[in-house]
């Protein structure tokens, strides 16, 4: 039976292989990204419906179902590839996860069964899989880190003790943010660790010391996203760089790729939570080299003393951070308890975020709306003016105080004002003979398209027109000044 189901997924599997993207491939709006997404879930769910008939002894009915469901994904993974931004490995791990649940079944496994042995599903070709490689040492290790009580994995010695006292003094404004600004997004995120058994005290964990629960933050280094992956590492794990939408900045896809990153940490590092977070600061072949693949203890001599003072950092930060999320009151902690149930709102008007969070000004939050618009519609920039008809997702306080203020009235007048405003710019001395002009950015130009066609540098216009890095934003219909470039 093993040989005929080995079979059954390398050749189900060789249908899956990722194919290459043609030349001709035409872009796709995100409405037509998220019914591919759609369609995506609507074939999976196929499947549970499968699983049902077959439980009833409809064998031939699931048999169908089944089909129907890969047959759909399929179609769907030839559609994305014709769709530049598109990302067809979303796809292809819905195939994986379905050839995965189909073979378990086959094999008469339950779901929460161990896999096929990493060995045999290597040699099956399937090997590279992240949605079949559950490995057992991370299972092992989920098994310990499972629920809400880490007591048997987070030692809280000097360390932690230490990092303790920072979150609690002058980082606890940090903390109190890092707790909103999750609460907020803790549907989009959590079910990542939920669903491979990870605790949520870790995750919080990793967002406090990461970012802080900025979707946009960006480090010095280049690491990107709410958990901060770095581009290569992102890349590995399903979100791409240098599309339409950098998948860094999805709450929920940053979640689901830093899940499965620990769980393989887990499984290469004798399953060690400290490691596994040591590799997620410091680089895990630095880690697994020091470590002997686990065989070391972070914080034995041998690897501790080893790294750099950033990782001796990291990891108790994390590991503080993850207990004050499980035991707030024995350190005298209040994490206030918040409405975070998101609902969709469409704008009646052209609107930006920006003028929206002024708008809605404070009603239903002390703290203002900004990071929380941002952080739940990551695909829109903050100044950028969205067509009336534009579906946005918002805490339910917020949506309440958008249909109260926002749709017309003295507030939504004074946001579009304060919005249209601009600030004074000194005009640029030419120097070395240089010519001047200016340019009216059209629809699809960036500053930098702009700098090359006036032969002169981002710095210089961003300079002259109070563009700001790392993103110089612009818009349609603005005008920006080009005295320093070579040609007007």
């Amino acid at each position: 039976m093993r040989a005929c189901l080995l079979l059954l997924i390398l050749l189900l599997g060789a249908c899956a292989a990722t194919p290459g993207r043609p030349p001709t491939a035409v872009p796709v709006s995100d409405a037509g990204l998220n019914a591919i997404h759609a369609r995506i879930d609507a074939a999976t769910a196929r499947f549970d419906d499968a699983l049902s008939l077959y439980k009833s002894g409809d064998a031939a009915g699931a048999a169908s179902e089944f089909g129907t469901a890969r047959a759909e994904l399929g179609m769907l993974a030839d559609e994305c590839l014709a769709l530049a931004g598109c990302d067809v490995r979303r796809v292809l791990a819905a195939q994986d996860a379905l050839l995965e649940r189909q073979g378990r079944h086959l094999a008469g496994a339950t779901e929460d069964a161990e896999p096929i042995d990493a060995a045999d599903a290597t040699l099956a070709g399937e090997g590279d899989s992240p949605v079949l490689l559950v490995m057992p040492e991370a299972a092992r290790t989920v098994a310990i880190l499972n629920g809400r009580d880490l007591a048997r994995v987070i030692e809280v010695n000097e360390p932690v003790k230490a990092a303790l006292e920072e979150w609690l003094t002058w980082m606890r404004p940090q903390l109190l943010d890092s707790w909103e600004n999750y609460q907020y997004m803790r549907h989009l995120m959590f079910p990542a660790y939920e669903k491979t058994g990870l605790p949520e005290a870790l995750l919080f964990g990793i967002l406090a010391k990461e970012s802080g629960g900025r979707v946009h933050a960006v480090s010095r280094a280049g690491a990107a996203g709410p958990l901060q992956f770095m581009p290569a590492t992102g890349a590995r794990f399903g979100l791409n760089r240098g599309g339409r939408f950098d998948l860094r900045f999805d709450p929920a896809q940053s979640a689901r790729a830093s899940a499965e990153y620990l769980n393989e940490r887990f499984a290469e590092l004798n399953g060690s939570l400290t490691l596994a977070l040591a590799a997620y600061n410091g680089g895990e072949g630095r880690i697994a080299r020091l470590s002997g693949k686990g065989a070391r203890d972070f914080w034995s001599s041998q690897v501790f003393n080893a790294l750099p003072a950033e990782t001796r950092e990291y990891v108790p930060m994390v590991m503080a951070a993850a207990w004050l999320f499980l035991h707030p009151e024995r350190y005298n902690l209040s994490l206030p308890q918040l409405d975070p149930s998101p609902l969709p709102v469409t704008l009646e008007r052209e609107m930006s975020i920006n003028e929206l969070a002024v708008c809605l000004g404070q009603s239903g939050n002390p703290r203002g709306w900004f990071r929380h618009l941002r952080n739940l519609n990551p695909r829109w920039e903050a100044g950028q003016r969205l067509p009336a008809g534009t579906e946005l997702e918002l805490p339910g306080a917020a949506r309440e105080a958008y249909l109260r203020q926002c749709q017309d009235g003295p507030l939504l007048a004074l946001s579009r004002e304060l919005h249209d405003a601009r600030p004074p710019v000194a005009p640029a001395i030419a120097r070395g003979g240089t010519v001047g002009g200016s340019h009216v950015v059209k629809k699809g130009d960036s500053l930098h398209s702009i700098a090359r066609k006036h032969g002169c540098k981002v710095a210089t216009i961003a300079r002259a027109n109070a563009v700001h890095g790392p993103k110089y934003l612009i818009r349609p219909g603005q005008r920006l000044e080009l005295a320093g470039c070579a040609r007007g």
